[in-house]
């Protein structure tokens, strides 16, 4: 049986998060060296109870710096004994890259659209906060345990922290793909207590792409292809028309067809809108003319009772040269005495 001189681990695993010291028939005994490398740390375990925990650094291992394993060993009178003891060295660098997706839709309520089910994917990273809460929750006594033991379970809590932070952001589905960075900071902020239960840390978490259903992607499309439309409609209008034009040019032939095809439309919207102005201008024309506010002679309008129209110079209240009777500005002679007036 040996005695163990000097424990420590170096990591060469990168997914790896927890490794346990392989004791065998070795013991350990005062004087025994222990060295915790940076981003690790060293747990002491004794018949499955958890005790002394160990930061970075050298450590000469005695009754001063294992004071649970002195109380659960029941040394009186000191470290003086070897013994055995589990050694677990976790490690507290930063894991990262570390992909997760919504396997099933996540069924979201958007006042625009009522219930829609979304997909998202990205990665996220994280890193051991408390050695001892996280042996006491996740690892337990396996002699070693890596990021993939622990993918599903942690995917697991972001999706559903993922469903809680989009219910609650109300941010609407349209605005989501635009508002990727927020999403991510709400979701970090919701997810870090659920990690720190277990005794990890979140330390960042991207939403890397965002997707809608393809019904409602298609209707979308749909609708953005018909407000173009309505928008350019006028162009589109005269463009068919001018191209019934070129074809009925072409094929003297086919002219009546095309016409009725591909002029039809297009003219016979801008007939209707000529003729609609048309009639505007006529009703108020008529309508002033009714009120006999209108030049006789050019048309304008007039306002007041003027003597001569100020378009056309008209004398709207001719009167006859000889005797001075007024006439009408059209007569050819006076009603009184029968003198010619032009």
């Amino acid at each position: 049986m040996g005695i163990l001189k000097n424990i420590e681990w170096t990591d060469t695993n990168s997914n790896l998060i927890v490794w346990k010291y392989p004791v065998t028939k070795d013991q350990i005994n005062k004087g025994s060296a222990l060295t915790v490398r940076e981003s690790q740390v060293a747990i002491f375990i004794d018949n499955g109870k958890l005790a002394d925990v160990f930061l970075p650094g050298y450590y000469k291992l005695d009754t001063d710096n294992m004071p649970i394993l002195t109380k659960l060993m029941s040394w009186k009178y000191g470290f003086e004994t070897p013994f055995k003891s589990d050694i677990y060295f976790v490690n507290t660098k930063q894991f990262t890259n570390q992909k997760w997706g919504t396997v099933n839709p996540i069924l979201v309520r958007d006042k625009d659209y009522g219930a829609v089910r979304i997909r998202g994917f990205g990665n996220y990273s994280f890193k051991i906060d408390d050695a001892y809460v996280f042996m006491q929750n996740l690892s337990g006594t396996n002699t070693s345990f890596t990021t993939d033991q622990i993918t599903d379970y942690l995917r697991s809590m972001v999706v559903s922290g993922i469903s809680d932070a989009i219910g609650e952001c109300q941010i609407p589905v349209l605005d989501m793909a635009a508002n990727l960075q927020e999403l991510s900071n709400i979701v970090e902020q919701k997810l870090q207590g659920d990690f720190k239960e277990i005794g990890l840390q979140l330390t960042k978490f991207v939403f890397e792409s965002f997707s809608l259903p393809e019904e409602l992607e298609k209707a979308l499309d749909k609708s953005t292809s018909l407000g173009m439309l309505r928008k350019n409609m006028d162009v589109y209008t005269q463009v068919e028309t001018l191209e019934a034009m070129k074809a009925a040019a072409n094929n003297p032939g086919a002219a009546g067809s095309t016409m009725g095809a591909g002029m039809g439309l297009g003219m016979g919207m801008g007939m209707g809108n000529m003729f609609a102005q048309n009639m505007q201008q006529m009703s108020n024309t008529n309508a002033n003319a009714q009120a006999g506010k209108v030049c006789p002679t050019c048309g304008a309008t007039l306002h007041g009772n003027p003597k001569f129209c100020p378009e056309c110079g008209q004398n709207l209240k001719p009167t006859c040269p000889n005797c001075g009777t007024e006439v009408k500005p059209n007569a050819k002679f006076c009603p009184e005495c029968g003198s010619k007036l032009k």
